[in-house]
């Protein structure tokens, strides 16, 4: 809410204190969503992607070391999926890592965004090509849209930059 009111400073000194708390041993879930609104608090790009990594970081770790015992074993980094994942788990509590699978496109998108503000054109490449694969992954809908076209719309400025045609 502070973010949202334009107290930037507040926001990330609040959002460090919980960081602190969780700590790196902290659940993986609680750390990725809290390294992605830390994100969004920073003033300095590298300092945004710092936050953007340990956000993807928190949540490839939690798709890969699953917590709960569930699972088939490990998993590609960054792609989440698999045979024990449900798209539409029915009426109930979603387990966090069918949050977290809907998170990769846009943790992507966010990483892809930073390189691009850092005038780091390959590497947003590359995030953008992960983007696209997680969010195939995604149930068709609204929010699976939404992040296509914010997928096409960086592809087009970060080409438009480098006065590339797409």
């Amino acid at each position: 809410m502070l973010h949202r009111a334009g107290d930037r400073e507040e926001a990330r000194n609040r959002l460090s204190e919980l960081w602190h708390e969780i700590g790196p041993q902290g659940d993986a879930f609680h750390r990725c969503a809290l390294a992605h609104y830390m994100a969004d608090t920073q003033d300095d790009p590298r300092d945004e992607l710092d936050w953007d990594l340990r956000a993807l970081e928190a949540a490839e770790h939690f798709v890969t070391e699953r917590p709960d015992g569930c699972g088939t074993g490990p998993r590609q980094p960054g792609v989440a999926g698999g045979p024990d994942l449900d798209p539409d788990p029915g009426p109930g509590p979603r387990h966090p890592l069918v949050a977290l699978r809907a998170f990769f496109p846009s943790l992507h998108l966010n990483i892809a965004a930073d390189y691009a503000a850092l005038d780091r054109p390959a590497d947003a490449h590359a995030q953008l090509r992960r983007a696209r694969a997680s969010v195939s992954a995604l149930a068709d809908g609204e929010y699976r849209q939404s992040l296509r076209d914010a997928i096409d719309q960086l592809q087009l400025r970060i080409d438009g930059a480098a006065g590339q045609m797409p």
